[in-house]
């Protein structure tokens, strides 16, 4: 089991792995999970996949994708767009409520967003667990790597069952809310401190 961040600056060194990922994305989000989201070729892809973004990504030697993240700066900006946390709070996403942050929405450089969080739907029971581990472990280290220390995401809310198990401080900075079904909710991870691995 590998983990690669990906960026623009790199892609062309890792063959089809981007490609692979947005696939993985579309086969879970799409089509295991019927989400409504934009594709083309075979890939799940939205605003944010942008050269300011990163893509951590969990896969073995073959290229085939076990999990996979994106970081967006919170000072990202494109056109109406910055990220999605932010976006959606400013009421330009329909399919998360306006309501999701008991506060204004964090710009900084010590702080990226982490979104479209999964693990491949066709991974074995057996190894869920470590690969979710092991997408966390890479996470906090290509964040750190970016110069930042936190992370703003949006999560299913059974995330103080299991952020203990790969050692991230997490704090919940908005209500939980039900999206699609799933109850979620903003958390910030922590990841300046050493992590556990």
């Amino acid at each position: 089991m590998q983990t690669t961040t990906l960026s623009f600056a790199n892609l062309h060194n890792h063959g089809e792995l981007f490609a692979n990922m947005l696939r993985a994305r579309r086969e879970l989000f799409i089509v295991h999970n019927k989400w409504d989201l934009p594709e083309a070729m075979g890939m799940e892809y939205d605003q944010y996949d942008t050269p300011a973004s990163r893509w951590v990504v969990v896969h073995d030697e073959n290229g085939q994708v076990l999990a996979g993240n994106r970081l967006t700066p919170t000072t990202a900006k494109c056109g109406i767009y910055t990220y999605m946390i932010r976006d959606a709070q400013r009421g330009l996403l329909d399919t998360i409520p306006e309501t999701l942050l008991y506060e204004e929405a964090p710009v900084s450089d010590m702080i990226w967003e982490s979104s479209r969080l999964f693990v491949a739907h066709n991974v074995p029971a057996g190894i869920r667990r470590k690969v979710h581990a092991k997408l966390i472990s890479e996470l906090g280290e290509s964040v750190r790597g970016l110069g930042a220390t936190h992370c703003v995401t949006l999560l299913n809310a059974n995330w103080p069952r299991w952020s203990g198990r790969v050692g991230v401080k997490m704090s919940p900075l908005g209500p939980v809310m039900e999206i699609e079904g799933i109850d979620n909710q903003v958390v910030m991870m922590d990841f300046s401190g050493s992590m556990v691995h």
